[in-house]
């Protein structure tokens, strides 16, 4: 870490910030599209979210699904903050069958499928689908944990 104090080469200082939050609230990523109102379409009606505000005239709009939110921005938005590329953003289920459920799912929806649920072998069983601007949900489920429990 560049410009972190260190009690050693391999030992960073610990630091208590008393105004620091104890946990950090899930991420909201911010995913890049061409028209927010578009998108939302597709991601309501392929995907299952939920349009709760914005519009592609201010440039942002929110969307959800339970706990999962995420930020639709439009490309004067993103110029406006220096951030222009596509992502990939990973949705970590809670087991295999909710990947499989999910991906049944979306398929019936018409969402655009990219790979189908397959055990990786880095752990995860996983399927892939792009939006309208071609960004990427990797929905997983991350079965290490099992793998330990075994004898």
């Amino acid at each position: 870490m560049a410009g972190a104090a260190r009690t050693s080469a391999t030992q960073p200082v610990s630091r208590k910030l008393e105004t620091m939050l104890k946990e950090f609230p899930p991420a909201v990523p911010e995913i890049p599209v061409s028209n927010v109102e578009t998108a939302a379409e597709y991601y309501v009606n392929a995907l299952g979210f939920s349009f709760d505000w914005g519009d592609d005239r201010g440039g942002i709009g929110g969307i959800s699904q339970g706990n999962c939110r995420m930020f639709l921005t439009n490309a004067p938005f993103r110029e406006s903050h220096g951030t222009t590329d596509a992502v990939t953003i990973s949705l970590n289920l809670s087991s295999k069958d909710e990947v499989d459920e999910l991906y049944e799912r979306w398929k019936g929806a018409g969402a655009k499928i990219l790979a189908t649920p397959e055990d990786k072998p880095w752990h995860l069983r996983e399927f892939r689908v792009a939006d309208l601007d071609g960004n990427q949900l990797r929905v997983c489920y991350d079965f290490a944990w099992e793998l330990k429990q075994q004898p």
